[in-house]
């Protein structure tokens, strides 16, 4: 690639003009953080013209610190003791605006849930929860519930630092 070509593309760094080989990430990042941040850029393979890698989004649980562990096991279900929860339920279709005040751990023993976050407001981006699912929501977290049949759950309430 010739120089006055690459002042013409200010916004590459310069690293990004260099074989994917000789692109380092810096010794003083984690293990974790330098895999998924480099490289940032790529070369084409015949061209030599940079190309940019998109980075995959996060995912609302990621975004919003909700936490899921999908399937819940027998054995764990009675760790935690979840027949013993409050129960909660729901008929037909609905949807409904909620904010957990306090931390909740939830179980959901039939049906589904859409959990749309209050940022996104026209609810193309939403999580979806359905029976065997345990999710954790966080103190403060605001969305709208969507169902689109009868929906049961289990649940209680956690004290700071509870698990």
């Amino acid at each position: 690639m010739r120089r006055e070509t690459m002042a013409a593309i200010p916004c590459l760094p310069s690293a990004a003009l260099l074989p994917p080989t000789s692109i380092r990430p810096p010794k003083s990042l984690p293990c974790r953080h330098r895999l998924l941040r480099f490289p940032l850029f790529s070369s084409a393979s015949s061209s030599g013209i940079a190309v940019a890698c998109s980075r995959p989004e996060p995912s609302l649980e990621d975004v919003y610190n909700v936490r899921v562990e999908r399937s819940l096991s027998p054995e764990r279900m009675a760790e935690l003791g979840v027949d013993r929860w409050a129960v909660w339920k729901a008929g037909g279709r609905s949807r409904l605006p909620w904010e957990w005040n306090v931390d909740q751990q939830v179980y959901v023993v039939s049906g589904e849930v859409r959990v749309v976050p209050e940022g996104a407001k026209t609810g193309e981006r939403y999580m979806k929860f359905v029976a065997g699912d345990l999710v954790r929501y966080p103190k403060w977290f605001g969305a709208d519930l969507c169902f689109d049949g009868p929906y049961e759950e289990r649940y209680r309430f956690l004290a700071h630092g509870d698990e």
